[in-house]
């Protein structure tokens, strides 16, 4: 389906599945379960460092009107080695997490109905912590800091422009630990907040996503707008993503991201932040958890157990709901008695954001080009530097039958 984050199409799917062959996300047995995270927070931890190092920092280091020659990750390396370095040998970390585990950094295979078909072997464990042929996970929690300390700095000096550009209000949703609230990107239940802070969706469970969302068509787009069924097609949409992430849970269960959580809530006085470019800031308090959590999780010794598959009693649909890098993803199939899918809806990361790009591509109209006249590179430019903070991908995002124009 997605070459960018192909981790986690594969583990929703494979929530999906794990249902239909009876396996609901408690009953799989621990080793499968933290081999499945592990993964997961691999493709997050690198889809994150991706998108800060080589998509963001040049907008933030270089300026938003830039030469277009100077606005690129190669640019950073001239200017900033030690940055570029660090992100380049981070997202190779989280890639190599997902080779271990997946067979390839790319459309790898690791989960199997009701678990996972490979555990961890010693050797493989060791590679991540031992610091002898990739710096370790220890390398990567102390670098996320660094960087973190970094975007705050640069906060202070740039809030003025931070703190308004494409700030406009909107919901928040995702997915909150079950038990304490806390955030959540394998397996959790469903949590809207508005703007203010109010509740829309309370911590209801995945399964039951369909009794609250409906899907809106237009002409004009090949993304589908999703939005709860309550609030109606033009108050119903939400964020989602790190932003809405950060937002909406009650903390974090790692102490460095949870240290980072509590900073970040002060720029708002512990308010639901609505402004768009604190997306990064929220993606590196994402990474700074994923790189807690891999360390965690790499020793766990339950990762190297062969006790890896559970089996059940079969049925007939399926949801798999997951956080994947950009957002809450959705795969819910139905299948006959052969086993063949007879349904499949897909409402992807990207598809829920596509109300809150559009209205971030509206602020820079009417704040940035409105009156101007003439329309310039650099205008442009905070188009896609709007767009951007939500890391859209749309070869996943898009619905279209035949052949599109």
């Amino acid at each position: 389906i997605c070459g960018i984050c192909p981790v986690s199409h594969h583990l929703a799917a494979a929530k999906a599945i794990d249902q239909i062959v009876g396996i609901d996300p408690e009953d799989l047995s621990p080793p499968a379960q933290k081999i499945r995270k592990l993964l997961h927070f691999g493709q997050v931890f690198q889809s994150h460092a991706l998108h800060f190092f080589y998509l963001a920092s040049p907008d933030l280091l270089f300026g938003v009107d830039a030469d277009p020659a100077k606005r690129n990750v190669a640019e950073v390396a001239i200017e900033h080695l030690d940055l570029a370095k660090k992100g380049i040998l981070m997202r190779k970390f989280g890639q190599e997490i997902i080779r271990v585990i997946a067979g390839k950094r790319i459309h790898g295979i690791s989960a199997v109905p009701g678990g996972v078909h490979k555990k961890v072997s010693l050797q493989e464990r060791d590679y991540f912590l031992n610091s002898k042929e990739i710096p370790s996970v220890d390398a990567m929690i102390n670098w996320t800091r660094e960087i973190i300390d970094f975007l705050k700095d640069y906060h202070d000096a740039n809030s003025s422009w931070l703190d308004t550009f494409a700030e406009y209000d909107s919901g928040h949703l995702g997915l909150v630990n079950k038990e304490n609230g806390f955030l959540e990107l394998y397996d959790g239940n469903l949590r809207a907040l508005d703007a203010n802070g109010k509740v829309l969706l309370n911590d209801i469970p995945d399964t039951e996503y369909i009794q609250y969302f409906n899907e809106g068509v237009e002409k004009w787009s090949y993304l589908k707008f999703p939005y709860l069924k309550d609030l109606g097609r033009e108050k119903g949409w939400n964020r989602v993503g790190p932003l809405a992430r950060v937002n909406i849970c009650n903390g974090i269960e790692t102490a460095y991201a949870e240290e980072e959580r509590l900073i970040f809530k002060l720029a708002t006085n512990g308010k639901i932040n609505n402004k768009t470019m604190y997306s990064h800031w929220a993606r590196l308090i994402e990474v700074l958890y994923c790189a807690e959590m891999m360390k965690s999780l790499l020793n766990d010794i339950d990762i190297l157990s062969d006790d890896l598959i559970r089996k059940g009693e079969r049925r007939g649909e399926g949801i798999g709901i997951i956080e994947a890098p950009r957002g809450t993803l959705i795969h819910h199939y139905e299948v006959d008695e052969k086993d063949r899918i007879t349904r499949c809806n897909l409402i992807v990361s990207t598809t829920h954001n596509n109300e809150a790009m559009n209205q971030a591509v509206k602020w820079v109209a009417n704040n940035v080009m409105d009156e101007k006249p003439e329309i310039t590179e650099d205008m442009l430019n905070q188009v896609e530097v709007a767009i951007r903070a939500y890391d859209p991908c749309l070869s996943c995002a898009t619905h279209t039958a035949g052949q599109m124009p």
